[in-house]
């Protein structure tokens, strides 16, 4: 019998790092969490604990820290696409960087219709994310939202489905639909005006959601992945996970009361899962 390493990687996770870029009228901010992993010869530290091939993850927090100051001017794409450049280049042992970030989100403060300079307020849950996969021969980006926490009380239904023994659920043709949506997408492309594509995807999946007349999740979430395929050329494939947000109708009938839609419990646990990705065939 022979043992032998199999597939391993090393990094560092969690590194949280806020930079303000300072212009002459307002400053910028940024919030981010960033995790970078090496995958590469490194049997010998496993086996021999010979560690001249590592470089310390201490070494890495540091560097993420240090590009920053100059290269994180922009998207966390582009930052991201730089730091694992920097990280390969540098590391003839590494066969393969995976830089991932998840970037809090806030916006500057508005009164009167003008934006103050320097105070921000969170945009809540929601975070902005991108995953860097580079090899000496290719370059991968993967953007996506998390935690993005959307709702309807309007052209959401749910009916015509299995009904057997053990179904109670009634059907319906106005119910609240809301979902805290995780989608992510694959650029085909790596040099991009990352944010501006960013944004764009955005708005096409909220319109997306606000007007699409929903028979289903499962329904909507292909419309929202089929109009971004459509109008942004630059992605191949777009992937979602929508959890059903559950509100159901509280019974006023023990009241003498008809409830018309109006009156719902919003539960966190049972809840659906739906999963699905949208994919350009060639």
């Amino acid at each position: 019998m022979k043992i032998v390493l199999g597939q391993n990687a090393y990094g560092k996770n969690a590194v949280n790092l806020t930079k303000i870029i300072r212009h002459k009228d307002h400053n910028e901010l940024k919030q981010i969490s960033v995790n970078v992993a090496f995958e590469g010869e490194f049997e010998s530290a496993h086996t021999a604990g010979d560690n001249t091939g590592i470089l310390p993850t201490d070494t890495m927090k540091n560097t993420v820290y240090a590009l920053a100051k100059e290269r994180y001017t922009s998207s966390i794409e582009e930052y991201g696409i730089d730091l694992a450049h920097h990280f390969l280049s540098n590391n003839p042992q590494v066969s393969e960087v995976r830089i991932d970030i998840t970037e809090h989100l806030w916006n500057r403060l508005s009164f009167d219709g003008k934006l103050h300079p320097f105070a921000y307020i969170s945009s809540g849950i929601e975070k902005h994310t991108a995953q860097i996969i580079h090899t000496p021969k290719t370059t991968s980006v993967i953007s996506g939202i998390k935690d993005l926490l959307i709702l309807k009380t309007y052209d959401s239904a749910f009916e015509k489905y299995i009904v057997d023994k053990f179904t109670t659920l009634k059907e319906t043709n106005d119910r609240i639909m809301s979902t805290q949506c995780e989608v992510s997408w694959h650029y085909s492309v790596n040099k991009l005006d990352f944010a501006s594509v960013y944004n764009k995807i955005r708005n096409i999946l909220l319109k997306t959601f606000a007007d699409h007349k929903s028979l289903s999740v499962q329904h909507t979430l292909y419309a929202m992945g089929e109009n971004v395929l459509k109008e942004i050329k630059e992605v191949k494939d777009i992937s979602f996970i929508m959890p059903n947000k559950h509100h159901i109708l509280f019974n006023l009938e023990q009241f003498g009361m008809e409830n018309e839609n109006e009156i719902f419990i919003a539960t966190d646990e049972p809840f659906g899962y739906i999963t699905g990705t949208v994919t350009r065939e060639e």
